[in-house]
């Protein structure tokens, strides 16, 4: 059996829902989820458990796998915080999910997760380098190199979505105010719509009525857009990856969205190089792909 043939399971947590997979080869055979329990770290964890010792029914030994939302310890063995999810600070994950399933865990951010996914067998494939950016709820990212993921001597390398674009901004997840992921992500959009229009608005809606001519939707996709492309055209001015894949909820708006973060990108990096950016292939089995190739590791 060859590395690639290895089956794993990838366990990828999230603030709605649990989603859990088995990688053989390139393929995931198996996919479930379940919803994400709310009464703090440890009824998530046992819920993520159970779900893998019922796929451990049939690939017995499986190695596993697990991405999360935040940034982690250096050990790479707990989650400082995950915004997103309620209780989860400072959560032994690999220790507790260890000892009750009775296999070590591999963990794993989810974005750098899916970064490795997209690099490996998404919309980055055959590239050197890579760098994968989510934009959602909030805004993540990973780089891939010679493929491996890249995490820094910190083990916090790829956080784009906590760069400060405007400084003194609005306050993000992280509390750094002015982070891009507070001015220009999905719950960004959504909030500055609401404020403009003066009743409630989802991203869907304000991006409905920004491609229909509505001048006041369009300035603030259009800031959103210019954020995060300008963001961009900083890593290639400062990393020069071969290219940039975006996905999450935001960019399933499609070339509307792409094409404008990629003139903007363009803009940024003008005279230095041209901005490589693709629409991610792997959707939502992104993070569970990606949490079992890290079980590879």
């Amino acid at each position: 059996m060859t590395h690639s043939d290895l089956t794993t399971i990838g366990v990828d947590v999230g603030g709605t829902k649990i989603a859990l997979g088995v990688l053989q080869g390139d393929h995931l055979v198996r996919r479930l989820s379940v919803p994400t329990p709310r009464e703090g770290w440890h009824s998530v964890l046992d819920a993520a458990v159970h779900e893998v010792r019922a796929l451990h029914a049939d690939f017995p030994g499986a190695p596993v796998g697990v991405g999360v939302p935040g940034p982690l310890n250096r050990e790479y063995t707990e989650v400082k915080f995950a915004p997103n999810i309620y209780g989860f600070r400072d959560v032994p994950i690999v220790e507790y999910m260890s000892e009750h399933i009775g296999h070590r865990i591999v963990l794993e951010n989810d974005a750098k997760a899916a970064a490795l996914a997209e690099a490996t067998v998404g919309a980055a494939r055959g590239a050197t380098s890579s760098v994968y950016i989510t934009v959602s709820t909030g805004i993540g990212s990973g780089i891939v190199l010679g493929g491996k993921v890249w995490r820094g001597h910190h083990k916090i390398a790829g956080e784009l979505g906590h760069i400060i674009s405007l400084p003194n901004g609005p306050v993000a997840g992280s509390s750094v105010a002015g982070a891009l992921e507070a001015v220009a992500s999905g719950t960004a959009i959504a909030r500055d719509a609401t404020f403009a229009f003066g009743t409630p608005m989802t991203t869907a809606e304000v991006f409905d009525l920004a491609r229909s001519g509505d001048a006041k939707a369009e300035k603030i996709v259009q800031s959103a857009m210019r954020f995060i492309g300008s963001a961009i055209g900083d890593v290639q001015k400062f990393l020069d990856p071969e290219v940039f894949v975006i996905g999450g909820g935001v960019a399933e708006v499609g070339e509307y969205f792409l094409d404008a973060v990629r003139a903007y990108a363009n803009d940024s990096a003008a005279g230095f190089a041209e901005v490589e950016i693709r629409k991610a292939e792997l959707g939502t089995d992104a993070g569970v792909i990606g949490a079992a190739l890290t079980a590879r590791e």
